[in-house]
């Protein structure tokens, strides 16, 4: 199966040893559709023997049942093995092949041409150290080429080969070749691409590929193989600071305890002084563990367990670093997020952002623009659909030890999560910190949220109130309220409608304005539970996200939803407003219920079943349930 070596029959171990230490180059290859991605990687894996005698048969077989050469081998079908791939003849999956030379490894990222699945191309560039952007020769740089370079570009890969394919089909013409290369130059200029390698070829002939082609007398450059054996390996992060996020507490007993992880940039050795962000504290490394024994070193790259001089609190989601060169740390950043999920980006919703070993949760601003990438055109945008890119600032929950993108891509770059779904919804990498991440801080005061609550002799609550138009929510609420205020509580109304009139008359009602106006009474509601008041919310707060988002503001217990549950039906023949009649109409846009969903709690603290309970008997069930304490 694979390449020949004459160390297999005279020195085994040697060969082993030397396939062992040989370096590891991981590249992809992008492009338009039908460019030939996928039968240039067929081509490098059966012209490096990297293909078992079975496999070949069955290429063999495929190739006259489903290939695309007329019974001849169809290289493609080595890497395209998803059904809809071989039907439609397209790349959809980023799809990962390993083969060798004697003088280096190689894993290849074959990713989709098409615009649809720029996300599955992003997935594939994250790792790789080297891009191979393939032409088809008949066609020129085409928007795809365009889109996938910015991409490359975007992603810090600073090897690239532009391999223009398919040569034959115009009869090895250097006319041809040197337009394409000079359109290409001249749009990789702008998009910072500064070093490039343009290669002729025929992935399917085999030119230019692992020889040098008599086709092409006038190419002087190296074949793809050569250049792929020569290329520089990222070696440079051993030059850069010491960096390890650290992904483990290693505490087998009580007699030791290491902080594990996998160094992300730079060298340490025993006695280095380290610093623990984000929590400042510095140590000096004791030892380097491994299960193979102790290190005088470790480098990048590598996975291994630090013990420290000194016992300082780390933990999961720190970062250990170079005393002398901490990367910064900060909660406040703009970023380039490139969007993966087909609901789209709403600044405002909070997400999980991961970022090395360690998650918060964070919030995306409106974009300050998103970026045609197939003019470069900067755009206005409110949200980011998908595969759409964008600049925009983040803020999370907590501070964040980072490098930016373009100097680690490690403490760099991120992702984001859907945190009801658990999705991957984008990508993004780090620019720099926001001035006002560093420059405000939390002012502590003398008066506490207990000393205003005892004062008022209650329990701050937020009492929210969610349901469909119509469903009563703030009669209920007001109620509720007036019951409280006669018991002698301390409250306050937070109506949707009012609010509108002040605080949120500049939001309207799409989704984005739909999340910002409840992060915003979230926010009001906070401050008033910190007074010590009870304070009761009327909102319709149609998203789990944004509800839990207000949950998770307060300490636990300090929420409670209430659900007024009402079946659309009978909020509709209500309809005091005429809301649901202009709906219907089309006159309303985004309303809930008609055009906009609206999603019910799953387990909120109380339920109202409007068609078997009036109001008054609501506010009487909400009242008992506070006077008891909270309890069901």
């Amino acid at each position: 199966m694979s390449h020949k070596s004459d160390l297999i029959a005279q020195d085994i171990e040697a060969y082993l040893h030397q396939h062992q230490h040989k370096s590891l180059l991981r590249f992809l290859t992008c492009g338009s559709v039908d460019d030939g991605k996928s039968t240039l990687i067929g081509r490098l894996l059966y012209d490096s023997k990297m293909i078992f005698e079975d496999q070949l048969a069955a290429l063999e077989a495929d190739s006259k049942k489903v290939g695309t050469q007329g019974g001849d081998i169809d290289f493609a079908l080595l890497v395209d093995g998803l059904a809809a791939e071989r039907e439609q003849g397209i790349t959809i999956d980023v799809a990962y092949r390993f083969f060798s030379t004697d003088r280096r490894k190689f894993i290849v990222a074959d990713t989709p041409g098409h615009e649809q699945y720029t996300r599955n191309m992003v997935t594939g560039a994250s790792t790789a150290d080297a891009a191979i952007i393939l032409i088809d020769a008949r066609k020129g740089v085409l928007t795809q080429t365009r889109r996938h370079s910015y991409l490359v570009s975007l992603l810090g890969i600073r090897h690239v080969v532009l391999a223009v394919n398919k040569m034959d089909l115009v009869d090895w013409s250097q006319e041809v070749f040197d337009a394409i290369v000079g359109e290409y130059r001249d749009f990789a200029d702008q998009i910072g691409i500064k070093a490039f390698t343009a290669i002729p070829m025929s992935a399917l002939k085999g030119d230019n590929i692992t020889d040098s082609s008599e086709r092409s007398p006038w190419y002087a450059g190296p074949p793809l193989m050569r250049w792929l054996e020569e290329a520089p390996v990222e070696d440079d992060l051993q030059e850069k600071p010491f960096r390890m996020p650290v992904q483990w507490v290693n505490r087998p007993d009580l007699d030791f305890r290491g902080f594990s992880g996998q160094v992300a940039s730079g060298v340490i050795r025993p006695g280095d002084k380290v610093k623990a962000l984000p929590s400042g504290r510095e140590s000096t490394v004791a030892r380097i563990v491994t299960f193979t024994g102790d290190l005088p070193q470790a480098v990048a790259g590598q996975s291994v367990t630090i013990t420290l001089a000194d016992e300082i609190d780390v933990s999961r989601g720190d970062v250990l670093a170079a005393s002398g060169r901490p990367p910064e740390v900060a909660d406040q950043f703009e970023a380039t997020i490139v969007w993966f999920d087909d609901e789209a980006l709403l600044p405002g919703r909070p997400y999980l952002l991961k970022l090395g070993t360690r998650t918060v949760q964070a919030q995306v601003a409106e974009p300050k623009h998103k970026v045609n990438v197939n003019t470069l055109e900067k755009l206005a945008a409110t949200r980011l659909e998908l595969n759409e890119i964008g600049v925009a600032n983040l803020s999370l929950s907590a501070p964040i030890a980072f490098d930016p993108y373009a100097d680690n891509k490690d403490l760099g770059g991120f992702i984001l999560i859907d945190r009801i779904t658990n999705r991957t919804v984008g990508a993004g990498m780090l620019h720099f910190a926001l001035r006002r991440s560093h420059n405000i801080h939390w002012q502590a005061t003398d008066v506490g949220k207990a000393s205003r609550a005892a004062q008022k002799g209650q329990t701050p609550k937020v009492l929210w109130f969610t349901g469909l138009s119509g469903a009563g929510k703030s009669t209920i609420a007001n109620l509720v309220e007036k019951r409280l205020h006669a018991d002698g509580r301390h409250t306050y109304l937070l109506d949707g409608d009012n609010v509108r009139h002040g605080l949120n008359r500049d939001l309207g009602f799409t989704e984005e304005d739909r999340v910002e106006n409840i992060r915003r009474v979230g926010e009001v509601a906070k401050l008033m539970a910190d007074a010590g008041l009870i304070v009761l919310t009327a909102f319709i707060s149609p998203f789990r996200a944004e509800r839990r988002m207000v949950r998770e503001m307060l300490p636990d217990g300090e929420f409670v939803e209430v659900f007024v549950d009402t079946p659309l039906a009978h909020a509709e023949q209500r309809d005091v407003k005429g809301l649901y009649k202009k709906a219907r109409a089309g006159e309303l846009k985004n309303f809930t219920g008609i055009d906009s969903p609206y999603e019910a709690p799953e387990s909120a603290e109380i339920r109202i079943d409007t068609t078997a309970t009036s109001a008054e008997q609501a506010a009487e069930q909400i009242v008992a349930w506070l006077d008891r304490g909270g309890a069901g």
